[in-house]
């Protein structure tokens, strides 16, 4: 784990999308993080020891998805296909199938491994999974503040967590889609043809030396989602400390297409699915964010993931405080 200063920033963008605004001052205290993402040799080690299994593993309850096919309620996860061509950006089916048995030992569904993985962050978790673990190592899971804190490594008002530049020098700085999303991926090396998640720390890390805060997976953090930041305060030395959204809202949307709508198995009712489900927020975006579609690779911005979401490129890590 990495120790991260406390301190005051300012959290939020007004340069992106409107759930980022408005930029406000926080202050947070001191904390761990850890240096990287839950690897999958990590949540194997806790899945062998506690027989734990996850949400994308267990039975679904025809309740919880009113509306659906019940020959589709099948334990499976949100799996990701690269198009043969230009698409409807605004169609996430698109890209993303349903994939029964997919978990997080088989990311891409029925016959996918993670042998040779180890290194890899661990995907296809909810957020039970992520709290489960977290309490079976003695941490938590980051507030949104904290994990944007940590993620500017010490540079405030940054676009991303390397500076503002995004290829400085050329050089690649996260594990991020180049190319037009969702069909033309242009590789960074032949160790890498196809768009998926690379091993923890392959990339330059950030000023407080975190690895992987940009990219690879989106990370789930504590905080229930709102639409928007609160208004700052007018007096900057009042600066709320330590915030946490600890209840959902009934006004919280999804910003992104991977969303309960998008999770719901089969022909389960997206809207029933929303409502049965509370939205977290998740930080960080990921392999599969593209300046043309998800400009999201940035410390302001967030996401709202319903918490029975798992995806083959959402993942977690840690803190202690």
């Amino acid at each position: 784990m990495v120790r991260i200063p406390g301190g005051t920033f300012l959290m939020g963008s007004d340069r992106f999308y409107a759930e980022e605004r408005p930029v406000h001052p926080v202050a947070v205290d001191g904390f761990w993080m850890d240096e990287h993402p839950v690897t999958v040799a990590r949540f194997r080690a806790f899945v062998k020891a506690t027989g734990y299994v996850t949400v994308a593993e267990r039975e679904i309850d025809p309740a919880d998805y009113p509306g659906a096919d019940p020959a589709g309620l099948v334990p499976g996860a949100l799996v990701f296909r690269m198009t043969s061509g230009p698409v409807d950006l605004d169609d996430w089916r698109r890209w993303w199938s349903y994939e029964p048995g997919a978990c997080w030992h088989r990311p891409l569904g029925t016959g996918s491994t993670v042998h040779g993985r180890e290194r890899h962050p661990v995907t296809q978790v909810a957020f039970a999974d992520a709290a489960a673990y977290a309490a079976w190592v003695g941490k938590d899971l980051p507030t949104e503040a904290e994990w944007e804190f940590a993620a500017r490594g010490g540079l405030d008002g940054a676009v991303f967590v390397w500076g503002d530049e995004f290829t400085p020098k050329g050089r690649r700085m996260a594990n991020i889609w180049h190319g037009a999303f969702p069909w033309q991926y242009v590789p960074a090396s032949a160790k890498q043809p196809m768009p998926g998640t690379t091993p923890v720390g392959s990339f330059p890390p950030n000023g407080y030396g975190l690895c992987d805060m940009a990219g690879n997976t989106w990370e789930w953090t504590a905080d229930h989602y709102l639409d928007r930041h609160p208004d700052p305060t007018p007096r900057p030395c009042c600066a709320p400390r330590n915030p946490r959204v600890d209840r959902p809202t009934a006004t919280a949307t999804a910003t992104t297409a991977t969303t309960a709508a998008a999770t719901a198995p089969a022909s389960a009712s997206a809207s029933a699915s929303a409502g049965r489900f509370p939205r977290r927020v998740t930080k960080g975006g990921s392999h599969l964010c593209a300046p043309n579609y998800c400009l999201r690779y940035r410390p302001a911005a967030r996401s709202a993931q319903s918490e029975d979401t798992a995806t083959c490129h959402l993942g977690f890590r840690c803190v202690i405080r």
